[in-house]
């Protein structure tokens, strides 16, 4: 890529997608105001992977670092194409 966003390949991307389409479900409601629905679901609701809105979660201080060492390894690899 551009080596602007981080993204895990074509291979990485692919698997993610699967992964995602076995294991991840979604719903939606219509909503003027998604924003506030959206702060009281999360107060509400155990939510381990958002980090937005979410420091009450036990998660949410070892997911910020996680995620932070792994930038810091991607960045250390070579951009591919």
């Amino acid at each position: 890529g551009s080596g602007k966003r981080m993204t895990f390949g074509k291979t990485g991307e692919a698997t993610l997608s699967q992964w995602m389409a076995d294991n991840a479900r979604v719903c939606w409601i219509e909503q003027s105001e998604p924003w506030d629905l959206e702060s009281r679901l999360i107060s509400q609701l155990d939510l381990p992977l958002n980090l937005d809105q979410n420091r009450h979660n036990a998660f949410h201080g070892r997911l910020k670092e996680l995620r932070a060492q792994a930038r810091q390894r991607a960045r250390e690899l070579p951009i591919s194409s």
